[in-house]
């Protein structure tokens, strides 16, 4: 994205990759929920999150130790533009794909132009910035931006490629398991039972094995996710060998609760790996579509009810520190105190529609620790009161003796978010709130969150050290009501637009990092998310036979990076 990649032209491979990795074995996974869908290229269905990175070989392959470069996968070269207004892919000679056909300029135009119309709401932003796509060569195509944005060209060798001769006749947006999609990446579905289980064969005839960006990756052979009701099941599963692999987020368990038989003798090995990545955002959204929460008052009220350090003590033995923002744990977070430079630069056009602690600083709510967090609860009730509700009669009402509720929709298997939950219920009804919990299955969970359709539910939204334009679809006005996209809370900002904007643009990193830290304190200031904790390392409980490379690159716990990089050896 700036500057020159770390590698040279000629690498031989990822500097995280053992390339003499021998081949073989099997990762088994515990996915709590289910799906009926085995395209993750679109909107409907329940799909296996993990599918899309194993389903979607692309031009270019990102490097998970430098914040945003990319290297060649199909594609054999690349070319843009002075000011990257367009880019140029050739096509790898050998290109194939899973049922031996070559992957030709047809399918790559096909796959650019189907998922940017009729795919999930990822692909659909990107579409529209390109003016026009056109093969250049027997081997090359051409995409021509409408937009400056200097991200595109690297967006563009993101997308994945498909094979449009399976889909003739098929509605690509309606798909479920009755098509298992034939890809030209290293893995391919080899079996399933829809709710069940998905087994994933690494192609033995995969054309790229030779490729530089894939030498010493996908060496394992099958790669198998298993589904469960809820976290125990999962847990058992893991406990009693079914499963062989676990990454787990619970502190409290992992300390008192991995001490079973195969670790007492060795056959299950655990593992703490660091990684470099941004917090993100993890914790309770709140939907201000919604009359309850459109009020900043009421959100931050929220916020100083939300008694963390005493669920924090409860849930980890007060062990994992709170997120603080949207890119803590990072250089791209916001900074404490006042804005200053070029951030408060960037922030003073808009400083009048801004909410109080974007340009003068700001911090989450801290309790006591004790349960009754009084300190919290009476800032809580003096929020409510600024925006209209008092408590009358033990009940929080409005001048109309409207009582304040809400619903809190959670999802089935999710059990340590329900204890949380039922932590914050208690401290809600000390200022005459009482919100009903309700309970869906991953079916459900999924059409209604898709749909907008709840008051507050769980967020988890994971950020990088290069965000872009996916930061419209995470946060951007255009598409806040689009349904199934990912602005759950319903921002509509002219400041987010416009630092969002700036981060693509910018031509220096510094510019760059102002932009981001600039909407880290618009969007944390928003008061949109109460945030729990953050995970800073990787838990990872797994059979003994798996192994990883020793040097662990900067987002060291990407999803997929462990059976990408990972190997079987007895």
């Amino acid at each position: 994205m700036y500057g020159d990649p770390a590698l040279p032209p000629d690498f031989v491979s990822l500097p995280y990759v053992n390339p003499d990795a021998p081949t073989g074995g099997r990762i088994v996974t515990a996915e709590v929920g289910s799906f009926d869908s085995l395209n993750p290229f679109v909107r409907k269905g329940s799909t296996p999150w993990q599918l899309r990175f194993f389903l979607g070989e692309s031009f270019m392959g990102r490097s998970l130790d430098e914040p945003f470069s990319l290297y060649g996968v199909l594609a054999e070269s690349v070319e843009t533009g002075p000011d990257r207004e367009w880019v140029e892919f050739t096509l790898r000679e050998g290109a194939a794909f899973s049922d031996g056909s070559p992957v030709t300029i047809e399918d790559v135009m096909w796959s650019y132009e189907t998922l940017g119309t009729v795919g999930h709401p990822r692909y659909l932003g990107f579409w529209t910035k390109v003016d026009s796509m056109e093969q250049t060569g027997e081997r090359s195509v051409r995409f021509t931006f409408n937009v400056e944005d200097r991200e595109l060209a690297l967006l563009a060798g993101m997308r994945p490629i498909l094979k449009k001769a399976q889909w003739d006749g098929v509605d690509f947006a309606e798909t479920t398991t009755e098509i298992v999609p034939i890809t030209s990446a290293p893995y391919m579905i080899d079996d399933f039972e829809p709710g069940r289980f998905v087994s994933l064969r690494r192609n033995p005839d995969y054309w790229g094995n030779d490729v530089p960006f894939r030498r010493g990756t996908n060496n394992i052979d099958e790669v198998r996710l298993e589904f469960f009701g809820d976290e125990t099941a999962a847990f058992e599963a893991f406990k009693v060998g079914e499963v062989n692999s676990n990454r787990e987020f619970n502190v409290a368990r992992w300390e008192s609760q991995y001490n079973f038989p195969a670790i007492q003798n060795g056959d299950v090995v655990l593992s703490v790996l660091p990684h470099q990545r941004p917090s993100g955002m993890t914790g309770f959204v709140m939907n201000t579509r919604r009359d309850q929460f459109s009020d900043w008052r009421v959100r931050d009220a929220m916020l100083h009810a939300f008694n963390f350090e005493f669920i924090n003590e409860a849930m980890t033995g007060s062990q994992q520190p709170r997120i603080t923002s949207y890119w803590s744990n990072s250089p791209l977070g916001m900074s404490d105190g006042p804005a200053e430079g070029r951030v408060r630069e960037l922030l003073s056009p808009f400083a009048e529609s801004l909410l109080p602690g974007a340009m003068d600083g700001y911090s989450l709510p801290m309790g006591d620790g004790t349960e009754r967090n009084r300190a919290g609860t009476a800032m809580a009730l003096e929020q409510m009161e600024a925006a209209g509700w008092t408590i009358q009669d033990g009940q929080m009402k409005n001048a109309s003796g409207d009582p304040f509720t809400f619903e809190i929709l959670l999802d089935q298997g999710a059990s340590e978010n329900q204890a949380i939950i039922d932590m914050y219920v208690e401290s809600l009804a000390r200022i005459g709130v009482t919100p009903t919990v309700t309970v869906a299955d991953s079916a459900q969970f999924k059409e209604r969150t898709d749909q907008y359709d709840f008051d507050m539910t769980y967020y988890r939204r994971g950020l990088s050290l290069s965000p872009g334009n996916e930061q419209y679809n995470y946060y951007g006005s255009e598409d806040a009501d689009t349904p199934g996209g990912r602005n759950l809370m319903g921002i509509k900002s002219s400041a987010v637009d416009a630092m969002i904007g700036r981060l693509l643009t910018s031509e220096s990193q510094d510019d760059f990092v102002a932009a981001v830290k600039a909407l880290d304190r618009v969007l944390t200031t928003g008061r949109y998310v109460i945030p729990i904790y953050q995970w800073n390392i990787s838990r990872l409980a797994h059979a003994k036979e798996l192994k990883y490379p020793e040097y662990i690159p900067v987002f060291g716990d990407w999803p997929g990076w462990q059976p990408d990089v990972w190997w079987y050896e007895e």
